[in-house]
């Protein structure tokens, strides 16, 4: 499984091409010549960028919902809304989709976050108002996500 570490600053041009931070492109290399796939978050006003190889994991599970349940239908197609595949050019820089450039508010100044095995692409602003937004709460919602008493011997602080 990929683990991707950081969080970086980094510009936009008017074209929506963002440069990959160095630190960022060395961690994706065993992943890049597959190609990227880029959409819309689901409770953020972020991008999503995931390695081909964690969508299709995720595509696979997916396709196990019945496709004649509704709901299940429903959030397909909402899940997939925008949804490109993208790469990373012989510059180092990564197009991002103008329509999905304005689903996230972003307007030159990136930052980009790693959530495990993918990295999260937000408009800078948005981002820290996010963080600061969660400040407050974060305690109370690591001791529910986190705090499980089964698993008091691989606590993480």
């Amino acid at each position: 499984m990929l683990n991707l570490i950081g969080t970086y600053e980094c510009k936009a041009d008017i074209k929506g091409r963002m440069m990959v931070p160095t630190a960022l492109k060395k961690q994706l290399a065993p992943v890049s010549a597959s190609g990227f796939v880029i959409k819309r978050a689901v409770f953020q006003p972020c991008l999503e960028l995931y390695p081909m190889e964690e969508w299709n994991l995720l595509m696979e599970k997916m396709s196990k919902l019945n496709r004649f349940n509704r709901k299940n239908n429903d959030f397909i197609r909402r899940f997939t809304a925008g949804v490109k595949t993208v790469e990373v050019d012989a510059a180092g820089r990564l197009l991002i989709p103008k329509d999905l450039i304005s689903f996230a508010g972003i307007e030159k100044e990136i930052v980009i976050s790693s959530a495990i095995n993918i990295i999260e692409i937000w408009d800078k602003n948005k981002y820290e108002q996010a963080i600061n937004d969660a400040a407050s709460d974060f305690a109370d919602l690591a001791e529910e996500v986190m705090g499980d008493e089964s698993d008091a011997g691989n606590g993480i602080s």
